[in-house]
């Protein structure tokens, strides 16, 4: 019996694994689970699930929670999801949202754990910590975005020496196609329209922006310990092939399903085995085609963007890069910018930013409030119309 902590088991990846481990009750048992607003629906999941340790982020719901739930213990904030990380579980499922999972993520690798990853957040702002960390303490980072995870199964067997270049696939999101001219107008009803996914908000519009592709090749160069000139992108409308390797004689293996994100939870959790799916797999007949475009990253500027975060290996400008992001797209949400409002003041971010090197926890952290505080201040962003 796997024991599972699950880091923001109330977002869209915690709570189909907590499906996958309802449907595989013999296989897993819930250690942990946490939410950052959603106290309603952790109840319930505390309620179900009976785990040992919850997390609230506020002290005042984990107080409640507690009066409700005598038998869980109930922690809040960082450190009870440091403690949730670093405990008793055998796997600890990140699903976290943003820079949140970075301290969670370092003292689960410092403490060994089996970590299924699902926070690429945490890598592009502390890649170089947490894989120091990983190395260091024999710790485990299981990939659990669909790329990435289709990467690591396409690898298993093979010498990673024998690698020409990792492929990540993109769906193109709700905006494919669209000209820069056409973007200027799009709104963030339009940018949730996910074709494929369906997604937490925050990555939704990542994936609209084509940041999310950014942020993987980030996330792709540690997991894989890959050059970033190694790892190329195209756009996969149908979201079947879910990213593909290449090897140095060009054979090319392709990990490829349905697009659904239980999959790569499932392998995840369950790894080295593989969970029964009940849905069953593509028609292929039906299907019909696959097809493949070149990113159009002159309307679409994330991707450049990431790529020139980590041109200077070791330097802060990721952690600028990902802290930009996320406070724009928070204000991108909230109507107070326009969609190319982000690309744009990310890259004014970058540009204004001197890279800082050999950054700690702390630091990163301090870096990312910086960030996010001068954004939220700047009197020029707010007011312009979505």
């Amino acid at each position: 019996m796997k024991r599972i902590a699950i880091l923001g088991s109330t977002g869209s990846i915690g709570t189909q694994a907590l499906e996958l481990i309802q449907e595989n009750s013999g296989k897993f048992e819930v250690f942990a689970v946490s939410c950052e607003k959603n106290t309603s629906l952790l109840s319930e999941q505390i309620e179900k699930f009976k785990p040992q340790i919850a997390v609230a982020a506020d002290e005042k719901d984990a107080l409640l929670l507690s009066r409700k739930h005598p038998g869980t213990e109930i922690f809040f904030g960082a450190k009870g999801l440091a403690l949730a990380a670093s405990a008793g579980a055998d796997m600890v499922l990140n699903a976290l949202s943003g820079t949140s999972g970075l301290v969670p993520t370092y003292e689960a690798a410092k403490a060994g754990k089996v970590i299924a990853f699902a926070n690429k957040e945490t890598l592009v702002a502390g890649g170089s910590i947490i894989m120091k960390a990983v190395h260091g303490s024999g710790a485990a980072l299981l990939p659990v975005d669909s790329e990435h995870c289709a990467i690591w199964q396409c690898l298993l067997g093979n010498s990673p020496r024998e690698v020409r270049r990792l492929v990540l696939t993109a769906s193109g999101g709700p905006f494919r196609g669209y000209s820069l001219e056409e973007l200027k107008n799009a709104t963030p009803e339009q940018a949730l329209r996910h074709p494929r996914w369906n997604m937490g908000r925050k990555i939704t519009v990542d994936s609209a922006t084509m940041m999310n592709k950014g942020l993987e090749i980030i996330e792709a160069k540690w997991l894989f310990d890959m050059r970033p000139e190694m790892i190329d992108v195209v756009v996969h409308p149908q979201s079947i092939v879910h990213s593909m390797v290449e090897y140095c004689d060009g054979a090319v293996i392709a990990q490829m399903g349905k697009p659904d994100m239980k999959g790569p939870i499932g392998y995840a959790l369950a790894y080295p085995e593989r969970l029964e799916n009940k849905a069953g797999g593509v028609d292929f007949a039906e299907l019909g085609s696959l097809t493949f475009e070149k990113p159009d990253e002159g309307a679409f500027a994330c991707m450049r963007l990431a790529r020139q975060a980590i041109k200077d290996e070791g330097s802060s400008s990721p952690v600028v890069l990902n802290a930009a992001n996320e406070a724009l797209v928070r204000l991108f949400l909230e109507k107070k910018i326009g969609f190319l409002d982000i690309q744009s003041n990310i890259e004014r971010a970058l540009e204004a930013h001197t890279p800082v090197y050999g950054l700690d926890i702390d630091g990163i952290l301090e870096l990312d409030k910086e960030i996010r505080e001068g954004i939220g201040n700047d009197s020029s962003l707010h007011g312009n119309s979505a």
